[in-house]
């Protein structure tokens, strides 16, 4: 009995100190504050409900709102200018460049200019040695002056031969009196030897006489033809000498030709690019040794399609928006458009009749011409790209259409 009371004494004191550990776990439990944890996390997922609700409420009606008056905008846009609008960005500034090039060949005296130099028409770009046509231009001249003088010379001879020509002419009229003397005088004595009042010798004589004045007078006309025939030949080398004037003329003046070309000079105004010479160099004729470009007469090369250019006239109004100038507008006008696509003017044009055959869409190009307001602030150069928009509305066409409609 006593070890029985021993041992439930024992497992109640087991119990108090279980009962009392427990206590003094549970208690922490309830004052800490993990126990608040729960509330924390709940608090998010109350506010997800909101925030989907005023997305759907606010959020996505302005979406929609500002797509459709987006929409709207285009659209209406669209129906009053952009379905008139022929547009293309296979567009750049060109302009006729001139190359500069000698048209003689020499040695390069002086490079009057540099690269990117503004230029005027007449101003001296590059200067040639004009030495050796200088000498030929003095040489030309200087020949005409020795032609000259032989010229001179060959009026003397003429005057020369007038003159015997006039002696030749005196002579034969004198010939001609002692002719008709030697006539009077061969008859008389010819009736004295007949009446033997005379003789024969004397006779005789006087036709000696008479033949001799005839002779003298064939003589004369000879001299005459001579003088004439002489008169003739001078006048041919004198008009010979003024043949060998005028050749000389034509040589000197392309002497001086030559020695003018030995200065190039711009033949506008514009901007010297691409400058490959220097002082020094032999150069020879056509070889290029800068390009000018007139940067105050550029203008639109825009390639359509062949779809396109139907509804292109020209005297179209152009807006241009040149890539290397940002929120600038330009607006020209349609110049021209070309005769025919551009892979007709390429080196090798195509041959669709043999071999298979690819459709591919051609190109043409149009010219389009710029204002004057456009080059003032000096930013358009040759070979920019743009992009055009040709209004169809306009043009030579258009305006004859409004002309007949009233």
């Amino acid at each position: 009995m006593a070890r029985s009371t021993s041992s439930s004494v024992k497992m109640r004191a087991v119990d108090d100190e279980n009962t009392e550990a427990s206590a003094e776990s549970e208690a922490p439990i309830t004052m800490e504050a993990p126990a608040a944890r729960p509330q924390v996390a709940e608090a998010p997922a109350a506010n997800k409900p909101r925030k989907k609700g005023f997305a759907r409420r606010i959020v996505l009606p302005t979406i929609v709102l500002a797509a459709l008056a987006g929409g709207a905008w285009y659209g209406q846009a669209w129906w009053t200018d952009g379905r008139f609008m022929v547009s293309t960005d296979d567009a750049y500034v060109e302009g006729d460049i001139a190359n500069i090039a000698p048209k003689v060949t020499g040695y390069v005296s002086k490079v009057n200019v540099v690269a990117n130099q503004h230029v005027k028409a007449g101003d001296v770009l590059v200067t040639l040695d004009n030495g050796d046509y200088s000498i030929a231009a003095e040489q030309a001249e200087a020949s005409i002056a020795t032609q000259k003088l032989a010229l001179v010379r060959f009026d003397a001879q003429i005057e020369a031969s007038k003159a015997a020509l006039a002696q030749s002419r005196a002579q034969k009229t004198a010939l001609e009196a002692t002719l008709r003397g030697a006539q009077i005088t061969a008859a008389r004595t010819t009736e004295l030897a007949a009446k033997s009042a005379g003789t024969i010798a004397d006779r005789d004589n006087a036709e000696v006489a008479l033949d001799q004045a005839k002779a003298n007078l064939i003589g004369a006309d000879s001299a005459i033809a001579s003088a004439n025939a002489n008169i003739a030949v001078v006048s041919a080398q004198r008009a010979e000498a003024e043949s060998e004037i005028r050749s000389l003329e034509l040589t000197k003046a392309k002497a001086e030709r030559d020695l003018s070309f030995t200065v190039l000079k711009a033949p506008f105004d514009g901007v010297i690019g691409n400058l490959a010479v220097q002082t020094g160099d032999l150069v020879s004729p056509g070889q290029r040794l800068a390009a000018l470009v007139p940067v105050d007469q550029l203008y639109i090369e825009a390639n359509f399609k062949e779809t396109q250019v139907a509804w292109i006239k020209p005297g179209a109004e152009v807006s241009i928006h040149v890539d290397a100038i940002e929120d600038h507008v330009i607006k020209g006008r349609v110049e021209s458009i070309a005769p025919a696509s551009g892979s007709v003017f390429s080196l090798l044009p195509p041959e669709n009749a043999t071999g298979n055959f690819t459709k591919v869409i051609q190109r043409l190009p149009v010219r389009i011409a710029l204002p004057k307001s456009a080059f003032e602030d000096g930013h358009l150069r040759a070979g920019l790209s743009v992009i055009v928009d040709i209004d169809s509305r306009t043009g030579h066409s258009a305006g004859a259409k409004v002309a007949a409609a009233q």
